[in-house]
């Protein structure tokens, strides 16, 4: 909620403020769930101290920053009582859609690049019209 960026790697968690710029944002909250957002950043907190995410359990293909993603995805899913979701199912449901809208905007991106277009950013009294 802060614009803090939590990753888990070999060297246990970590937390940016900055050097994530280029990467895909995948929301997961509904819109009614305002309560929900305002307690986001202490549960992430609190979870990422959890045993579970030191760096020595650290396993590139079994238990690594995705494994980390999910667990706490599923924490928060627990606390509202809902069933956690699989692998499969959270890629599904909410890494493919963004992922494959990336695409699309980085592949008219290229294309406009090459044709000798350029892209021209609205002043900001524009953004709102």
């Amino acid at each position: 909620a802060a614009g803090v960026v939590y990753n888990y790697d070999q060297e246990g968690v970590h937390r940016a403020g900055s050097g994530w710029e280029q990467c895909i944002c995948i929301p997961l909250l509904q819109p009614g769930l305002l309560e929900l957002l305002q307690h986001w950043d202490h549960l992430l907190e609190e979870f990422s101290q959890g045993e579970a995410w030191l760096p020595h359990r650290y396993e590139e293909q079994e238990h690594n920053c995705y494994t980390f993603a999910l667990a706490f995805i599923n924490h928060v899913l627990s606390t509202q009582g809902h069933e956690p979701l699989s692998k499969g199912e959270f890629t599904e449901r909410f890494v493919l859609p963004e992922t494959r809208r990336a695409s699309r905007y980085l592949t008219l991106h290229q294309e406009l690049s090459q044709r000798e277009f350029y892209i021209v950013p609205l002043p900001e009294d524009q953004h709102s019209s």
